[in-house]
């Protein structure tokens, strides 16, 4: 065997375990079953073999005695397999493994459960984390092999959905969404999804960008529904572009077309953006107008999430109109509401907005408090954690604590450098040359103003 060719040599050894009588005992399913361990980057998750391999008896010994025979090794939760391995042993047609498509399948299945924050099955949706980068890998291979099939591209959609609400982060898979015909029947909703993801990490023109393209697709289908979101998702986009008058006139197109399909819902929603448009307009009573009239389209039963969002978007409005206690009121009521549920994004936000709140108020200790609850919550959001370090930046430069604000302030920006957030870069460079203004001249004191957007949007966009 040593005498052969390298690659030779290698199957001859991989062969002879194979062989071996211990393999041979653990049934003709085996074989596949490393096939699909050498299919997935990450390996196969430990904890889901029961629900990925239902059909396979004895699974957990298999999988034991393929560690004895070295052929995979754990680590960290998952069985996986050295490269060499992968190589020979992973399907090279994915579609000629049977054990492998039917293992795409239940991945597919529990894609399919809709993520929503209201509902009691919420927290069951976040296996996404761990298994994000197995799941993009087979829908990758898949829109290759398989580009017609709609149980991939409708997978497709629903992974970005998951991403979307529990591991912001951009997708290998934006060049194939884009490089659909224009006829295709998922391409809209996954130039929808793919804009969420956009803009989750602050590329709001990436974001607008790709939902005009998918508000276009749905006007030529006669949707009138979807063309109603896509419009209502414009104006958010364009608010936090600061084209508040664009976002105000897009916001009231969509809320008429909600109001003619009698959707108190999503008018709900609707009436969320345009206040906040009108509140970035400086148009406050009309905002506050606006945010009344939300209220009262909620459903009494069944929508914590956007009751909980109501009292936030108040507490915003006050705050702009310099109404301290009413405020705070608000705020509190949202993070009462939003504690019970965990909703991370919420309750992010919502000690978000109080530590700026306090911040500009000089009472820096209330600030600490709340910078310190909103980084607990990022664990979904590494552009939600840079966020937080560039107002703690912000906190500790009120507190003339600069070396801290820098060392704060750089790994801030080094974070949104890696998830394309220029804009939030550039605002960190700025904060970071007065740091470095303060640090030459130790006597200068003063507040510094915060210029950053006390809003994080986090609600439900699903229609």
């Amino acid at each position: 065997m040593l005498q052969t060719e390298h690659n030779e040599s290698l199957a001859a050894a991989i062969e002879l375990s194979l062989a071996s009588a211990m393999f041979r005992e653990l049934g003709p399913d085996a074989r596949g079953l490393l096939g699909v361990v050498a299919f997935f980057p990450q390996g196969v998750n430990e904890n889901n073999v029961d629900w990925l391999f239902p059909t396979i008896s004895d699974r957990t010994k298999v999988f034991d005695k393929f560690c004895i025979l070295s052929l995979t090794y754990r680590s960290n939760g998952f069985i996986r397999m050295l490269a060499p391995l992968r190589d020979y042993l992973r399907p090279k047609d994915p579609n000629s493994s049977p054990l492998l498509c039917a293992t795409r399948e239940h991945y597919f299945t529990r894609m399919s459960v809709r993520v929503d924050p209201d509902k009691s099955n919420f927290g069951e949706t976040r296996w996404i984390t761990s298994e994000d980068v197995n799941v993009e890998h087979l829908l990758d291979i898949f829109t290759t092999v398989d580009p017609n099939s709609d149980s991939v591209w409708k997978a497709c959609v629903n992974f970005m959905r998951h991403l979307y609400w529990h591991n912001k982060r951009l997708t290998i898979l934006k060049s194939k969404i884009e490089g659909l015909p224009d006829d295709h029947r998922f391409k809209p909703d996954c130039l929808f999804e793919l804009s969420q993801l956009f803009g989750s990490v602050g590329n709001q023109v990436e974001c607008k960008r790709l939902l005009t393209h998918a508000l276009r697709l749905w006007r030529q289908r006669g949707n009138h529904a979807m063309a109603a979101q896509m419009l209502y998702m414009l104006s958010k986009a364009n608010r936090l572009m600061h084209l508040p008058k664009e976002g105000i006139q897009q916001a009231k197109e969509a809320l008429g077309i909600l109001e003619s399909l009698g959707d108190t819902t999503n008018q709900a929603h609707c009436l969320k953006s345009l206040a906040l448009l009108l509140r970035s307009d400086n148009q406050l009573d009309a905002a506050e107008e606006a945010a009344s009239r939300m209220i009262g389209l909620i459903p009494e039963k069944g929508n914590q999430f956007l009751v909980c969002e109501s009292h936030r978007l108040l507490g915003v409005i006050y705050q702009s109109k310099g109404e301290t206690k009413k405020t705070i009121h608000h705020f509190k009521l949202a993070l009462e509401i939003a504690s019970p549920f965990n909703w991370h994004g919420g309750l992010f936000s919502t000690h978000y907005d109080l530590a700026i709140l306090f911040h500009n108020e000089g009472r820096f200790d209330d600030a600490q408090a709340h910078v310190e609850h909103a980084k607990s919550h990022t664990i979904d959001s590494a552009y939600n954690l840079g966020r937080a370090m560039e107002l703690q930046a912000r906190v500790w430069y009120g507190q003339r604590r600069l070396e801290e604000a820098k060392t704060e302030a750089l790994h801030a920006a080094d974070i949104y450098k890696k998830r394309g957030a220029g804009k939030n870069v550039e605002e960190c460079r700025e904060l970071l040359r007065k740091i470095e203004k303060g640090l030459n001249n130790p006597v200068a004191s003063g507040k510094p103003a915060l210029n950053c957007e006390p809003v994080n949007d986090v609600i439900s966009c699903a229609y």
